[in-house]
Parts: C-alpha cells; sequence; structure tokens
C-alpha cells in the first residue's frame, strides 16, 4: 500500500469487490442470532430437530466404538521410533497404577487418623470425667468439713466463729483469766460509758 491507487488496495477491502468477506470467529451470542435470523427468514418452513439419543449410537443400537491411540502391534521387525512410543505408554500406565496406590493408601492412612483423633478423644473426655468428679468429691468432703466445724462451734455449719461473749456468758468475760478459760486468744476492747 505506498500508493493510493486501485491496484495498491487489497482486494478484501475494495468496495468494488463483489468477493464475499472473511467470516470471522462468531461469539456465541451472534452465533445464536444468526441460527435465529436465518429460522425467522423462513416462518413457513417446518424445523427439525434431531432427537438426542439416537445420535449418540449407530443405527443398529451398537456404542460407538472405543478409539484406542498407539496399539502396539506384535511385528518382529519394529522399527526404532516403536520402542519410544513402547516407553512413554508405559510410563503413563505405571504413572496411573502409581496414583491409585497413592490414593488408597491415602484414604486408609485418612481413616487410621479419625480412628486414632476419636479414641484420642475419647480418652481425654474419660480423663475430664474422672478429674471433675475428684473436684466434686474433694468439695463434697471440703463442705462436709466445714459442716462439721460448724456444728461444733455451735453455729448451725455457717462457717462462721460465734462471739466469744456467746460461749461465756451474757456479757461475755470480763476478765483475762475468763477469756484464757473461754479458749479466746487475742485482745478485747470495751467500751467505758
Amino acid at each position: 500500500m505506498s500508493e493510493p491507487i486501485p491496484e495498491s488496495i487489497p482486494t478484501s477491502a475494495d468496495p468494488r469487490s463483489k468477493r464475499p468477506l472473511k467470516k470471522r470467529a462468531l461469539t456465541p451470542r451472534s452465533e445464536a442470532a444468526s441460527a435465529i435470523d436465518h429460522l425467522f427468514a423462513k416462518p413457513d418452513q417446518e424445523i427439525r430437530i434431531p432427537s438426542t439419543s439416537t445420535s449418540l449410537t449407530k443405527p443398529n443400537g451398537s456404542a460407538p466404538p472405543e478409539i484406542v491411540a498407539n496399539v502396539q502391534g506384535s511385528s518382529a521387525g519394529a522399527g526404532s521410533g516403536e520402542f519410544h512410543v513402547y516407553k512413554a505408554s508405559r510410563r503413563r500406565e505405571y504413572e496411573r497404577l502409581r496414583a491409585m496406590d497413592e490414593e488408597v493408601r491415602n484414604e486408609q492412612e485418612g481413616e487410621k487418623w479419625e480412628r486414632e483423633k476419636r479414641e484420642r478423644e475419647e480418652r481425654d473426655k474419660e480423663k475430664t470425667r474422672k478429674n471433675r468428679e475428684k473436684r466434686e468429691k474433694l468439695k463434697k468432703k471440703k463442705q462436709g468439713a466445714k459442716a462439721s466445724e460448724g456444728e461444733k462451734l455451735g453455729n448451725g455449719g455457717s462457717g462462721i466463729k460465734s462471739r466469744v461473749h456467746d460461749q461465756v456468758g451474757e456479757n461475755g468475760p470480763e476478765r483475762d483469766e475468763d477469756m484464757k478459760e473461754a479458749g479466746v486468744v487475742g485482745v478485747m476492747i470495751h467500751d467505758d460509758d
């Protein structure tokens, strides 16, 4: 396209050309739109939709044949290139078998781990239950000891020691000797009115 003369313009871009334009790849949307336009171009024509069940099988009802690539022959005079084809197919087969074995091994390890996890959780729950029972037993034992101590002190097991004058007399001890006899240790302060 060095000069703007008709000979330098490509044929597809020339407006005088009667050749059809190149077909470009259609987007799914434009493809569906062209199919609908084609159907509406002849509305009186009958539309045939092929059934999907017959399109998958042969007319006699048998399944489509399996296509096997690189079938190994049994001829004695195989070329040198066949060895590499054989090695590649053998490597793919061994890789497939190894992947299947690894999948089985992973499943077994997963089941084993789940089983061990359940056993650990059961052991932990049992240990927790025993420790809880032990704590409750000690708690009841302490409450029983407090109750017996409270009965010994005469306050009905409230855990609070009674006042000294409740034990010695109505007005309490009047002298230090009375306090010692009552078993009270400490200092008692009397208010002088």
